[in-house]
């Protein structure tokens, strides 16, 4: 609990500084964390980043990340939209499974695109809610790690129910609605200083909806290092584990935001 106290703090300390200034600075550190997140996906797999079809792979990511406002540059530069670049990608990795002789088969080609997808889709909305204004992205944020903190300490406190064993044994039915709880109280209060909405009523029906979809990003997670038998998708942050395992929840709570804001 010491290291993961630690690494928080000092992530933290790196991290929300950046979030504050947004723009570039923010831009280059998202596609790094996305980056890494793309190589722990492929290890899990034993697919090397540092391959061919690792980078096409790596550059059909960084196109899905790209922000609204650089993506006329590219369609403009290249004479393709960004959906037509990944579609080459598709088609590149797949000639590969034939280059290859099925060395590289077509369940790898797969799994690096749906990879990209996975990893690039929520980052990219990341990047695309921060444009909304520093109180959304830290509301999103703050609905997650308060989720993740109520489901952990009230599950150990009186979780009994198995939420879902075959994929994460340690989570309980008490933990999940004490991250929902957790959540609720936590909007509560943030609306007070941080109003993100005029509707408290639309904002709890959010909130609501945003914790349990980010507990359901963290069992996806789960089911794919049960699948490929791996503790966690990485190490770079002691204590916590790799990048896919510090933004699993928010790489599906952010999707949900941005068009609940779009729509709202």
């Amino acid at each position: 609990m010491k290291q993961r106290i630690i690494t928080a703090i000092v992530a933290f300390g790196i991290f929300i500084p950046i979030i504050f200034l947004g723009g570039l600075p923010l831009t280059l550190t998202i596609y790094a964390i996305a980056s890494i997140g793309l190589f722990e996906m492929l290890r899990m797999k034993k697919l090397q980043l540092a391959s061919i079809e690792g980078v096409i792979g790596l550059l059909a990511l960084w196109i899905v990340l790209l922000p609204s406002e650089y993506v006329e540059r590219l369609e403009s530069l290249t004479s393709l939209t960004s959906i037509q670049l990944v579609f080459i990608a598709v088609f590149l990795l797949l000639i590969a499974t034939v280059v290859s002789k099925n060395r590289f088969t077509f369940d790898d080609a797969a799994f690096i695109m749906m990879s990209v997808l996975y990893v690039g889709i929520g980052f990219h909305y990341f990047l695309e809610t921060r444009t909304f204004g520093v109180a959304f992205i830290f509301y999103a944020l703050l609905i997650v790690w308060t989720t993740d903190s109520g489901a952990y300490f009230i599950g150990r406190k009186i979780g009994r129910r198995k939420l879902w064993p075959e994929i994460s044994p340690n989570k309980t039915v008490e933990g999940f609605w004490g991250g929902v709880l957790s959540a609720v109280v936590f909007l509560f209060v943030y609306q007070q200083f941080f109003p993100v909405t005029d509707s408290l009523f639309v904002l709890l029906g959010v909130t609501l909806v945003a914790s349990m979809f980010g507990q359901l990003g963290d069992l996806v997670e789960s089911a794919l290092k049960r699948h490929y038998n791996v503790k966690d998708s990485g190490r770079l942050l002691p204590g916590h584990g790799g990048v896919m395992d510090r933004f699993d929840s928010l790489l599906f709570v952010l999707p949900l935001l941005h068009f609940v804001h779009l729509i709202g």
